[in-house]
């Protein structure tokens, strides 16, 4: 079968997953062609790569990039385009192909959309383009499925995206990595991997270590990235004298995540978290935000509690730094989850099962 995968810029988790279906499907004997930006074949190394525009919000550049999937999508069998940028111009090239030369075309939705104004009004016609153009559309989460049905689209299925295995440093213990940080005696680690973006809820994670601060828990919280809101978050630690640190982007995740007394997700919205499959394979005690596919994740291996209220983030938060058997238990759910956790082969296994069924359908 001939593919073609496409994609936005990417520096994380979509990159990686196109990536490894690229390597998974020329294993499995497909022809398969990547395109997208330049910026991201150089990011992730692609075998076999076209270069094409797709931008991260409508531009004039986007009439090129729709010509040019468009010359791609003659060749091959099945379009495979990765967030709803790329699957909405995939649509659009589609649609002007000559009748014989249309390939099937498969969108895969990694991220929903948390903000509101103009750029939702965008979203939203993009979501109705892609749910009534696309032959089968794949979802991390079950709201974005039933949000696709709801708007026409006629086969959706959950996405298998399996997270990378990283494993901690060999020789690095848990309290160098707590002194390294300058985590005080009694305090617990709280640990957050996430993007300094809206979207991760970390005015949610302030307001609730303030709150533990108030009730006399002592915590020493760190967050693991980078991102846009590093300046106003910092500025907030400092006026509210915060016990959280920063980190910017690390390379140690995995022993970040072995030390911590509790990882913390404090997040508005995620499909399938990379972090917290990671912090699942840590065998760490994990308290969430119940949003998107979260809990899908993570089943039973975790505390979780509704977005938007920092007291309860707080009380679960304390409840777990507070009950060795219950940090103890969630420890050792997470071990027994990660053992569940999806491959890349079952990744590449799920698309050639929904390629199959939309070239050739029954």
């Amino acid at each position: 079968m001939r593919v073609l995968l496409t994609l936005g810029t990417s520096g994380g988790g979509v990159g990686r997953h196109v990536r490894a279906l690229e390597q998974g499907l020329a294993a499995a004997g497909a022809d398969v062609r990547v395109a997208g930006p330049p910026a991201t074949a150089q990011a992730f190394g692609f075998e076999r790569f076209d270069p094409v525009e797709v931008s991260d919000r409508p531009r004039p550049g986007d009439v090129a990039a729709v010509r040019r999937l468009r010359r791609l999508g003659r060749d091959v069998d099945v379009v495979h385009a990765h967030g709803l940028r790329a699957g909405a111009l995939a649509v659009l090239a589609r649609a002007g192909a000559r009748r014989g030369r249309r390939p099937a075309l498969v969108v895969t939705l990694h991220n929903a959309l948390v903000s509101g104004g103009r750029i939702a009004a965008v979203h939203a016609v993009l979501e109705r383009l892609v749910a009534r153009g696309a032959d089968a559309v794949l979802v991390v989460s079950g709201d974005l499925g039933a949000r696709m049905r709801a708007l026409g689209a006629s086969q959706v299925d959950l996405a298998v995206v399996p997270a990378p295995v990283r494993e901690p440093t060999p020789g690095i213990l848990p309290a160098a990595v707590r002194a390294a940080l300058g985590v005080p005696e009694r305090a617990a680690l709280l640990v957050t991997v996430a993007r300094l973006a809206p979207q991760k809820g970390l005015d949610l994670l302030l307001d609730a270590v303030g709150r533990l601060g108030a009730d006399g828990v002592p915590v020493h919280a760190v967050v693991a990235g980078g991102g846009p809101l590093a300046a106003p978050l910092q500025a907030r630690i400092d006026a509210e004298r915060l016990p959280v640190r920063l980190l910017g982007h690390r390379d140690d995740v995995p022993d970040l995540l072995a030390a911590a007394d509790v990882v913390v997700s404090p997040s508005v919205w995620e499909g399938q978290p990379l972090n917290l499959r990671e912090s699942l394979r840590a065998g760490a005690a994990i308290v969430a935000t119940e949003v998107g596919g979260v809990a899908a994740v993570v089943g039973d291996a975790a505390v979780l509690v509704p977005y938007g209220d920092p007291a309860v983030l707080a009380d679960a938060v304390a409840k777990v730094v507070t009950d060795a058997d219950l940090a103890a238990d969630l420890r050792r759910r997470a071990v027994a989850r990660a053992g569940t956790l999806p491959t890349d082969a079952d990744a590449v296994a799920q698309v050639r099962a929904v390629y199959t069924a939309v070239v050739r359908p029954a």
